[in-house]
């Protein structure tokens, strides 16, 4: 068993390495689309931020993704695998694609597809505890708000230097540019490697009677209940999804850095911290919320100040038909692959 535990606990840091490389256009997609940083200098600056998330954010999105979306009482080390592998496979297909889906609803669909997949409908969470309504509240609010939050912005920006010529607030914006995607990376790191604590707990809880009187380096994977995150886990989870970023996911850049909208320096400012105030308002609530839906919305709310033909709504239409695919999509897949475990390792 406890071989077993470790090869999930591995699959469930390859998927948050995975979700860093597949999102990684979230935090440098519009500094790369601005020409303010290189996509090499760009990839090193997010993955730097998103790791110093681990002293700043709390664990408030962990916590609900290890008891707010399955039932805690049916979960197994099976159950998580085929989550896992569910929401790992949906995101390499729309990587493969150049599709900006939401890495962090792969994972929550994977949940539910597994959790339906053995217990039916019971084995999803309810009552206060239970997360889908704020979490599928948020698949709505939070583009929008991150479209708001952007449009404002720009235009108080716009107000504030109608007077000064563009080359002038492009200059005195290109550094702006990078306090706003450092706070942006910072966000998209504790609110998405939270979401691999949160499997990675959910896990050592459902097992947690087989490890209550080990010693040695096997005690580390005893955890009482939901409520507590192992340091190692917070330390795993964010160097993971760090070196996902690092290594950039570029099909996905120039779809979010450029085709969407063209920004400049001081569109790419207010997009950044329009949604890194979504995302970081979101993780302090404790809501797994998706940082790629949030600052697509912050591109499009700057780019329709400029005029509404200046964003390519087509291809912002076709993204959104992904959104929309991606629960159920990889909910079907984990329920797949939690049947074939099963069948293969009965738990």
């Amino acid at each position: 068993m406890v071989t077993y535990v470790l090869a999930i606990v591995l699959i469930a840091l390859c998927f948050d390495f995975i979700n860093g490389f597949h999102d990684s256009a979230n935090s440098i997609a519009t500094i790369v689309g601005t020409r303010v940083l290189s996509p090499f200098a760009a990839v090193c600056w997010a993955a730097f931020f998103n790791f110093a998330a681990l002293f700043v954010v709390k664990t408030a999105v962990a916590k609900a993704v290890a008891s707010g979306f399955v039932n805690p009482a049916i979960v197994t080390p099976n159950l998580m695998a085929g989550a896992l592998l569910g929401a790992i496979a949906w995101n390499l297909i729309t990587w493969w694609f150049g599709i900006p889906s939401s890495s962090s609803h792969a994972l929550i669909g994977g949940l539910a597809g597994a959790g339906i997949a053995k217990a039916g409908t019971a084995a999803l969470a309810t009552g206060a505890g239970s997360k889908w309504t704020q979490t599928l509240a948020a698949i709505v609010i939070s583009p929008l708000l991150g479209a708001l939050f952007g449009f404002l912005l720009m235009v108080i920006v716009l107000n504030l230097c109608r007077s000064i010529t563009p080359a002038k607030v492009d200059k005195w914006f290109r550094p702006g540019q990078l306090a706003s995607s450092a706070l942006l990376s910072l966000s998209h790191g504790g609110n998405d490697a939270q979401k691999t604590m949160g499997i990675i707990v959910g896990l050592l809880v459902s097992v947690s009677p087989q490890f209550a009187n080990e010693t040695g380096w096997a005690h580390f994977l005893y955890v009482a209940d939901a409520k507590t995150i192992p340091l190692w886990v917070e330390v795993c989870a964010y160097t993971s999804i760090s070196l996902g970023t690092l290594f950039g996911g570029w099909r996905i850049v120039h779809t979010m850095g450029s085709r969407i909208t063209r920004l400049r320096p001081v569109g790419g400012f207010c997009a950044e911290t329009g949604g890194a105030l979504v995302i970081l308002g979101a993780s302090a609530l404790g809501v797994p919320v998706s940082t790629t839906h949030t600052i697509t919305g912050s591109i499009v709310g700057v780019g329709a100040t400029s005029r509404m033909r200046a964003v390519r709504w087509g291809l912002a239409g076709k993204i959104v038909w992904a959104w929309v695919l991606t629960i159920p999509a990889s909910a079907l897949m984990a329920s797949l692959f939690y049947l074939a475990i099963q069948a293969v390792h009965p738990l």
